[in-house]
């Protein structure tokens, strides 16, 4: 894969390929199987929304906390069948692995993809990667979009999505009452190195809250092998964590983390609809790596700006 790729995938969070340029979406079953053994399938072709991102993140905010807000304004059906090419300074100062993020949830805006422009980050990314040849593809000069949006995020506070909708978001401020039992950490959302380096530079030296399970889900076997070098799964296990098999874990209501009738928990994830967690009577909020950290250190939703010390 690289640059400028059509690809498909039988999952519907493939749009995240679109942080390194690519056409990438998620299909049905059958249509997989008919570009598997064709090699081509039929696409309309989708209007675009242009979504700009300015100003600098601050400290405790990160792309999860954008695209939330992003949701928030859009709303879980407002681009639907579309797709939605990503701008701004804020966007450009993201590392890769921040951009996967964002095109990842573009799903949960309705989108038909999310991509982003390949600028020099996501060429060296790729040329580690992949053997052929980058071939970006860009927007062309007076472009034409169905709807154009433009955020500054300089004042951006943590975003925490509420049961049960993607965007049923809140300021993190606004829900300090609500108490957890369970932080999860992981997903093709947020399980990435960087994101384990959020959550466990909160974490160190402190031990989450007695009443709160917490689990984390390295995304692959690769960065779970980075982690333990560079120390953050210890220090996940000396707070009082779970390390569970990189994989989706109990984003998708299985293996280890499974909620209980009315449990609430706080996550990485990128859907919290009823029964995502493989109980329709618990409670599921989203957040960024490190709000969920402080969460699970103070058994209810917290600030990560109240550890910025460590931010």
């Amino acid at each position: 894969m690289t640059c400028g790729d059509l690809v498909l995938g039988a999952d519907s969070h493939t749009c995240t390929y679109g942080a390194i340029n690519v056409f990438s979406t998620g299909v049905g079953s059958t249509d997989l199987a008919i570009a598997a053994a064709s090699g081509m399938n039929w696409f309309r072709v989708p209007e675009t929304i242009k979504v700009t991102v300015n100003g600098r993140l601050p400290k405790g905010v990160y792309s999860k906390d954008v695209m939330l807000h992003i949701a928030r304004d859009v709303g879980s059906d407002g681009a639907t069948y579309k797709a939605v090419e990503f701008y701004g300074d804020a966007i450009s100062a993201m590392s890769v692995d921040a951009r996967f993020t964002i095109t990842n949830m573009a799903v949960e805006i309705g989108a038909k993809i999310g991509i982003m422009e390949a600028d020099n980050k996501v060429i060296k990314w790729v040329s580690e990667r992949s053997r052929r040849e980058p071939k970006p593809v860009k927007a062309d000069m007076g472009a034409r979009y169905c709807a154009s949006k433009i955020y500054d995020v300089s004042e951006l506070a943590p975003q925490v999505a509420r049961p049960h909708t993607v965007d049923n978001v809140a300021d993190v401020t606004e829900l300090s009452d609500v108490r957890i039992d369970q932080a999860f950490i992981g997903t093709c959302t947020n399980g990435r190195l960087e994101d384990l380096e959020a959550a466990a530079a909160i974490l160190k030296g402190r031990k989450i809250d007695r009443s709160v399970k917490m689990i984390v889900a390295p995304a692959s076997r690769r960065i779970y092998l980075e982690a333990v070098k560079k120390g953050y799964v210890e220090t996940f296990v000396k707070s009082g964590c779970a390390i569970v098999a990189p994989g989706c874990g109990p984003c998708v209501g299985t293996h280890n983390g499974v909620l209980a009738d009315g449990e609430v928990a706080i996550s990485t994830a990128n859907r919290n609809f009823k029964g995502r967690m493989g109980n329709p009577n618990s409670f599921i909020y989203l957040a960024s790596p490190a709000t969920v950290a402080a969460s699970a250190l103070a058994g209810r939703i917290a600030d990560p700006r109240e550890f910025r010390k460590r931010l």
